[in-house]
Parts: structure tokens; C-alpha cells; sequence
């Protein structure tokens, strides 16, 4: 089904000429002779554009983007990165989503497009080298053949917004070049890519290359796909983690009109979460959705769990303070510099504080859907948002033992991800139920699964519920000399063939700040006992830890009356590279230090001691990036009004700012909101919410207007920019909230303290 061509690169480039008429390069494969050729960009016979740049001979220029877009506005920056160095005209550039790249070679699978995976703020830096490589070929390539068509040397030729010229101005058409370019062998060596001050798109704000699409309702989503007539499914989930279906009226449901089947769903065997369904379900598949949903209340299905049913958030909490308490629990020690014990007797002052946070559902605008096509033993078409294709054909392949060509996974837009479509329990739910024997008449159909806002709620991945104890020991110079930082939280990373001994991995980073800053500085994790599903949210493992080391400075520069920007500030210390063992690192303290600095002015925070209003900040490394916030808010009657938010990042260079600066204020506001109003609970082992009236995302009230943001100019490789404001954005509200009451106890969690307020 990924059909692909096995040609020599010559050979290859002159059968894409003489078929389409245009120009046809792979992404980064200069020296690739062998790689496979998507049929689509062979010409018009085909549909599907592949991870590839075409110049057709119409003008126009395809820019096929690998990694999936669920509103990071992955496609607009990936393809203009190609589109600077072809120096392409961008009025003529069509951006198309690509389906997964698969081969089979030496017997296994290979993935021909790259890592293909988006959400966790790696798609720019993941694809900046071998993405520019594909555009300077095609941009080699065209002056090549401009230079036999015009009889001048190439090296004496330029390219500008799709044309060669000379320097006796004539000009030609990337279109009018496209067939003779095809037909010259490429470089032995990589073509030179251009100097960062040509660049003309790069650094310069492009709108979403889906935007009219998406304002205007035209856009097609994975919801809104469909092959042929599909049998729609909804499921009926058990809600308790570990739970059997007790009692269901599968007659009932099945004499609704419009319902074809009932069909029971186990989760695998021996499959780590996400790679299989969650939970015992009951499909019903009916001929639309009304139909199915019809059928589903029908069944009227009872659940009983087992006998350890899922604790209350409360419960855990506890555990977590006497684990803290309990000298023979041994946690996973994950950094150790220097000896905080001996420093906190050594200390002039010591303080402690402690922070709760709740399980955070993601809450996609779209909710997890997913069709399938299977003719047996022949192909399977899957169809799906995912932040992850790889994922999905790992699923796929296993259920069904096909080959590479007999597997097409097509990934069209999806309404957000946050870190849920990194899970693939809804694609297993669809092959499931593909697989599964179903009454003659829908046997061949295919299938889509569509989850309602309650199945979502319900049976999410959720950020773990997190109990932080913070000890810092201070000179009489009030410098910290001593941090003991103790988490304990149900671990992401359990059941996914990850050691006990690194379980932490996905709650803690060992090198985030203040890490490195403090001579003596411990950091402990601790397990929780959980059996609801976990997984990544929106910069884990970053977003937990850093509200609580964020909020804790802030209670340190208030212990010991110090302007929390001035505390900061002196904790940074001389500008200075940072060891970091996580991605993008060093850390560079002036970067740091220059984010802050800039926040703060912003925020005229030089009022910061007689405002009536609370001002906080707070600052966060996260991938490489640098980002701060600086947020006012005013006490009400009825809990607070955030005035004014400020969100400074340096992320490198920035591909396209106005994405940027789009994806700096959506993951700004997304923060504030879930810690302002959000939390999953649990009673009687079960999840409580079950749609937005029990999981208020904020409204008007009490959200800023707008948040203010600022780009640092900078010239260093680029990092990602998809969950980089999220960490530091709770933390600078708690702070201000702190300032705003004026309290002088220790601090309670931002939730309880919003909570009091109201």
C-alpha cells in the first residue's frame, strides 16, 4: 500500500521527469542512491505526495512534511525550511501531510522518512540539518540547469523567489528548469547551504499554512475521514483500572435501529500500556453515529473492579508524606552533588515546603478516533491523528503479521495532542474490531472508532498526581548552599519495559535547575502505586518539578525578604555553560538570566514591593529553550483576575516567529487553565469526570486578554517551541497569587490556595 519505485538516483529522477514533468528530491538523501520513491510524486496519476520536494511543471512546488501537525504549526515550519534554501516562491509552495515512510530491508522494517514523531518540541531541531540539505539540492540541481540552458557558469548564476538569473537579467522559471534538472546526477558532496543573512523566509512570520482552511471549517481532520461507507463503533469502557464487565444488555442494543453488532474488546497480553486497548470494553457497530451511541446506552452495561480498586488522590498524598517520613524507604536517588545533610546542620537557616499536584487529563479538542480499511490477508489502511506513525505501524504490524508494502498509515491533521496521541490504545481498539468477526453484512466495510468527550476523560493517559517535599539550606549571606528535593508520583514510564531503577526518568531531569547552581543539592524520587494510565503531557518531564522548584525559590527570596527577580538572579550567578544531560544542553545562565531580565521590565517590575496587585515570575530551561514568565494578578471576591501575562523565550533561531509566538501564548494559557481549574479524581476506584462541566477548562474569567509575548533574537541552532512555556507559566501565577495574599505561612498548593480565595 506505501507504494514505492526501487530505482538508481538517475534513473529514478529521469522516470520522475518523463512521468510528471517536474523535479523530484528526497528529504536529506544526497548520497542515498537506493531510497524509495512515494508513486505519488510520479505525477498526477498517483495522490499521495511523499517526504520529498517536487517542482512540478505547472510552477508549482510540493513539499511533502514527515512529522505529524496537531496544531503546532509543524507543517508551516518544516516546509518552509525547505522552501528558504530552494529559494522557492512560498505563493506556490503546497504543503501535504505525509503518510508513514516503510520499507523492508535485511528483513526488517526501516523507516525511510526519519523518526517521524511531534508534540514533544523536536521536530525543528530533529530535521534542521537534513531538511536545508534537501532544499540546497534542489536548488544545486536547478542551477545546473539554468547554466546549460542559459550557457553560463552556475557558480555565476543566483536563485531568487523560484527563478535563476544572470547577471545580464535573464531569468528562468524553477518550472521551465524543472525536467532538465532531473535529469543530472547529484553532487558527490552535500551542495553548500546558504548564509543565514540570505534568508528571506527563515526568521520571517508566516501564517499556518492551514489557517484560511481552519477558520473557515474546511479543513479535514481525522474525525473527518472516511474510506468508502465505514461501520461506525463506539465503545462501552470499564472505569475501573483492572476492572470485568459485570452484567450488559447486548439484545437490547442490538435491537436499536441501526446497530449491526456487539463485539467484546480485551486488552493484549504482555503489551506495555498505550500499544494495546485499556481496558475490557463492549464495541458497538452500527451504521452511524447516533445509531451507535443509541446502542451503547442500550446495553445499559455494569462494571465491577477487583479487589485493589484505584486509590483517592488523598490516599496517595498520604503515602507520599510518610515514604518522605520513613527512614527505610530507599528511594532512586537521581542527582547527589556534595553532602545536604552536612549542610543543612552547617546552615544559619533551613526551611521546608511541600506541594500537591493532581492527576491533569489532556483534554484534546479532538477526541482519539481512527478508521481502518482491511482486505485480509492482502493490506490495511489506517487512517488516524497521531503524534507518532511509528507507533501506530508497531501496533498494526503486530496484529496483523503484514508486511511493510502491505501496511499504509495516512496521518492527517489532528486537533491537538499534548502528548495523548503519543498512545496508541485507540488504534488497537480499531484493529481490534477490524480483525474481529462481525455479522455478513459489515464484514468487509471498513471500520471507524469515534470516542466521546466522556470515553476521553475517562480513559486518558493522565499527568501523574505528584507530592513534592523541598528542604533548602541558606548562608548568613542568605545564599542557598543546600536543596534536598523529595517526589513522589506514580511513574509514566511503569509497564513500558523501563528498570525500577529508572522509573524517575519520565518525573524528573537530573540537571534542571537549580541543579549545578548549589553546592550540595539532592534530588529523590519515590514510587506511588497507581493503575490508572499514565503518560506524557505537555513538556513532561519538566512541567511537575519545575512548579515546585519555581514556587519554592519564591518562598526562600519572601523568607528571607529578597526581590525574587534579585534572588534568581544571584542563584544564576556569573554567565556560565551548565553541564546537561538531557536534550539541548548546556545550559547557558546568561540566556537564562537574559529571559528573566526581559520578563520582568516588561512587567514593570520595579513595582513589584508597593503594587496592590501580586507580581510573580518564575523561569524554565526546557529543551533547549530559555523561557520566563512574569504575571500580575489582583485578588477578587470571587478568587483572582490575571491582569497581565508576559512570556519571554529564547529558542535559537526561530523558523517562523509568528508560530511561535502562537504556540508560546497557547501553551501559556493551556498552563494557567489547568492550574487554575483542573484535576481528575478519583472516587470508588474510578475516574470522576466526564466532560467539561466536571473538568471546567478556563473561560473569560479569570484569563488574561492576551499574553504578551517576546522573541529573543538569537542565532544559536534552533530548539522546539510546542510545550516550552508551559513549565514556568503555573508557577509564575502561584507566585503572584502568593505575593497578592500576602502570605506568610507556608504556602499551600496553588489549587487549595485558589480554592480559599474563593
Amino acid at each position: 500500500m506505501s507504494g514505492e519505485v526501487r530505482l538508481s538516483r538517475r534513473r529514478f529522477l529521469k522516470y520522475a521527469a518523463g512521468t510528471a514533468g517536474g523535479l523530484v528530491i528526497g528529504i536529506g538523501t544526497v548520497g542515498a542512491v537506493d531510497r524509495p520513491a512515494p508513486l505519488g510524486l510520479l505525477g498526477d496519476a498517483w495522490t499521495q505526495v511523499g517526504p520529498y520536494l517536487r517542482i512540478a511543471a505547472d510552477g508549482r512546488i510540493f513539499i511533502g512534511v514527515r512529522d505529524p501537525d496537531n496544531g503546532e504549526g509543524t507543517a508551516t515550519s518544516l516546509a518552509r525550511i525547505i522552501a528558504e534554501e530552494l529559494d522557492a516562491d512560498w505563493t506556490r509552495v503546497v504543503v501535504e501531510p505525509l503518510g508513514l515512510g516503510v520499507t523492508m530491508g535485511n528483513g526488517e522494517a526501516k523507516f525511510t522518512y526519519g523518526r517521524q514523531r511531534s508534540g514533544d518540541a523536536t521536530s525543528i531541531p530533529a530535521a534542521w540539518a537534513d531538511l536545508r540539505q534537501a532544499g540546497a539540492l534542489g536548488r544545486w540541481l536547478l542551477l545546473q540547469a539554468a547554466a546549460r540552458r542559459l550557457g553560463v557558469p552556475a557558480e555565476r548564476l543566483r536563485t531568487e523567489n523560484g527563478m535563476v538569473l544572470a547577471s545580464d537579467n535573464r531569468r528562468v522559471s524553477y518550472a521551465d528548469l524543472a525536467s532538465t534538472a532531473a535529469g543530472i546526477d547529484a553532487p558527490a558532496s552535500p551542495p553548500p547551504l546558504k548564509s543565514p543573512d540570505c534568508y528571506r523566509l527563515i526568521g520571517q512570520p508566516a501564517g499556518d499554512v492551514d489557517a484560511r482552511a481552519v477558520v473557515t471549517g474546511t479543513l479535514r481532520y481525522a474525525f473527518d475521514e472516511n474510506i468508502g461507507d465505514p461501520v461506525v463503533a463506539v465503545l462501552a469502557r470499564c472505569p475501573y483500572p483492572g476492572g470485568t464487565l459485570d452484567n450488559a444488555d447486548r439484545e437490547a442494543a442490538q435491537k436499536v435501529d441501526g446497530v449491526y453488532a456487539v463485539l467484546d474488546i480485551a486488552p493484549e497480553a504482555n503489551q506495555p500500556p498505550g500499544m494495546t486497548a485499556q481496558a475490557p470494553a463492549l464495541a458497538v457497530l452500527a451504521r452511524d453515529t447516533w445509531s451507535a451511541l443509541r446502542g451503547r446506552a442500550a446495553l445499559k452495561a455494569t462494571w465491577k473492579a477487583d479487589g485493589s480498586p484505584e486509590p483517592a488522590a488523598s490516599v496517595l498524598e498520604q503515602q507520599a508524606l510518610q515514604a518522605f517520613d520513613d527512614e527505610t524507604i530507599a528511594p532512586s536517588t537521581v542527582r547527589n552533588d556534595g553532602d545536604t545533610a552536612a549542610a543543612r546542620k552547617k546552615a544559619a537557616r533551613a526551611l521546608e515546603a511541600t506541594y500537591f499536584q493532581p492527576w491533569v487529563a489532556h483534554a484534546t479538542a479532538e477526541t482519539p478516533n481512527c478508521v481502518v480499511r482491511l482486505d485480509p490477508g492482502t493490506s490495511v489502511t489506517v487512517i488516524a491523528a497521531t503524534q507518532s506513525p511509528r507507533q501506530v505501524y508497531a501496533v498494526v504490524q503486530r496484529m496483523t503479521g503484514f508486511r511493510p508494502d502491505q501496511i499504509d498509515i495516512q496521518v492527517p491533521r489532528g486537533g491537538g495532542g499534548f502528548g495523548r496521541r503519543l498512545e496508541q490504545d485507540y488504534i488497537a481498539e480499531a484493529m481490534a474490531i477490524a480483525l474481529a468477526k462481525k455479522p455478513d453484512e459489515i464484514r468487509n466495510r471498513p471500520v471507524k472508532v469515534l470516542w466521546t468527550r466522556d470515553d476521553d476523560l475517562s480513559r486518558d493517559f493522565y499527568r501523574p498526581l505528584a507530592v513534592h517535599r523541598l528542604n533548602a539550606s541558606l548562608d548568613r549571606k542568605k545564599k542557598i548552599v543546600g536543596w534536598h528535593q523529595r517526589m513522589a508520583s506514580p511513574s509514566a514510564l511503569a509497564g513500558r519495559g523501563v528498570p525500577d531503577n529508572r522509573l524517575w526518568q519520565s518525573e524528573l531531569v537530573p540537571d534542571a535547575l537549580p541543579a549545578g547552581l548549589v553546592p550540595n543539592f539532592r534530588s529523590d524520587w519515590y514510587p506511588l502505586p497507581s493503575r490508572l494510565a499514565r503518560g506524557e503531557w505537555r513538556g513532561s518531564p519538566h512541567v511537575t518539578p519545575t512548579f515546585a522548584s519555581e514556587s519554592f525559590i519564591d518562598e526562600l527570596a519572601h523568607a528571607t525578604n529578597t526581590n525574587p527577580l534579585d534572588f534568581r538572579l544571584a542563584l544564576l550567578g556569573d554567565a556560565r555553560q551548565l553541564p546537561y544531560s538531557g536534550r539541548g544542553g548546556p545550559i547557558d545562565t546568561a540566556r537564562m538570566a537574559n529571559v528573566l531580565k526581559l520578563a520582568a521590565e516588561k512587567l514593570d517590575w520595579s513595582r513589584w514591593l508597593r503594587s496592590e496587585n501580586g507580581l510573580g515570575i518564575a523561569c524554565a530551561y526546557v529543551f533547549g529553550a530559555y523561557v520566563a514568565h512574569a504575571i500580575e494578578v489582583a485578588p477578587t471576591k470571587d478568587g483572582i483576575d490575571i491582569h497581565r501575562v508576559v512570556c519571554v523565550a529564547d529558542v535559537g533561531r526561530a523558523v517562523n516567529p509568528l508560530g511561535l509566538e502562537a504556540q508560546l501564548q497557547g501553551a501559556t494559557l493551556d498552563a494557567l487553565s489547568t492550574a487554575l481549574n483542573l484535576a481528575i479524581t478519583v472516587k470508588d476506584g474510578k475516574v470522576q469526570q466526564a466532560g467539561f462541566r466536571d473538568y471546567p477548562i478556563a473561560a473569560t474569567q479569570p484569563m488574561p486578554y492576551e499574553v504578551e509575548t517576546a522573541i529573543v533574537p538569537s542565532t544559536a541552532e534552533p530548539a522546539g517551541a510546542s510545550v516550552v512555556a508551559v513549565p514556568s507559566a503555573a508557577p509564575a501565577l502561584a507566585n503572584a497569587v502568593f505575593r497578592a495574599t500576602a502570605v506568610r505561612v507556608r504556602r499551600l498548593p496553588l489549587l487549595r490556595e485558589l480554592a480559599r480565595l474563593r
